[in-house]
């Protein structure tokens, strides 16, 4: 049976890109384009599409580090296009066979960290209003990132005093400060700690050089210094 084929414009509505965006990752090697005609048209393979569209954490790893595009169908640049989105997922989770129970809070921890990016960035990203949001329900796997202020730089607005990244995650995680009303969905990152400590839900969680990573069954709460300053902040949730 023949492969599926895309062409160009196709491939850039299936990722929410331009055509010259595709063009330059055909260029650069990012993602190759079968060439035909003699090489004036483009055509992708819609397997080589999916798998590309797959890796979420490399897309936005590159994306909050150095501005590096990535498919536009994980852009969010509002909070009302991220609730939508997270409405989307929330549709499908509910009706996928072994879900019932858990659905509900994974969609809360992830509008949790998602609202918490547009909030503490309102009116001050240093250049990039918006986040990433993408999500394969198929592996479980949810990943959030924005290029904003970072966790310490957003508390120290209210707590100068505050030394370093791994604190201000820690007091983020722990500690109710927010000078924001309560949201429906409840208390930000601390909320995100309590749920995922008691649910089959595993956290990565960096911002600056400050990372969070609840794992397995014993998940014990604790924040570690990584190797390398991430601007912003990026969520991986698993589940």
């Amino acid at each position: 049976m023949d492969e599926k084929l895309f062409t160009i414009g196709q491939a850039a509505e299936y990722l929410g890109v331009s055509l010259n965006t595709l063009r330059r990752w055909d260029e650069s090697g990012k993602l190759i384009a079968i060439k035909k005609d003699g090489g004036t048209h483009r055509y992708y393979r819609e397997k080589d599409l999916e798998v590309f569209a797959s890796d979420l954490m490399k897309f936005a790893s590159e994306w909050i580090q150095d501005g590096i595009e990535f498919p536009g169908t994980f852009y969010c640049q509002t909070s009302s296009i991220f609730n939508a989105r997270l409405t989307k997922m929330e549709y499908v989770l509910m009706h996928k066979p072994g879900f019932e129970k858990l659905y509900s809070l994974i969609v809360l921890i992830t509008g949790e960290i998602g609202d918490n990016s547009f909030a503490h960035n309102l009116g001050k990203w240093p250049d990039t209003a918006g986040i990433f949001f993408g999500y394969d329900l198929e592996k479980r796997i949810i990943v959030l990132a924005d290029r904003g202020l970072g966790i310490l730089e957003t508390l120290r607005q209210i707590r100068p005093q505050l030394p370093s990244h791994v604190v201000a995650v820690e007091v983020a995680f722990t500690e109710f400060i927010s000078g924001r009303a309560p949201e429906k969905r409840g208390n930000g990152l601390k909320l995100v700690r309590e749920v995922v400590t008691e649910q089959p839900i595993d956290l990565f969680y960096t911002s600056g050089d400050a990372e969070v990573r609840m794992r397995g069954v014993d998940k014990a709460f604790r924040v570690i210094r990584g190797q390398h300053i991430l601007r912003g902040c990026l969520a991986k949730i698993e589940f």
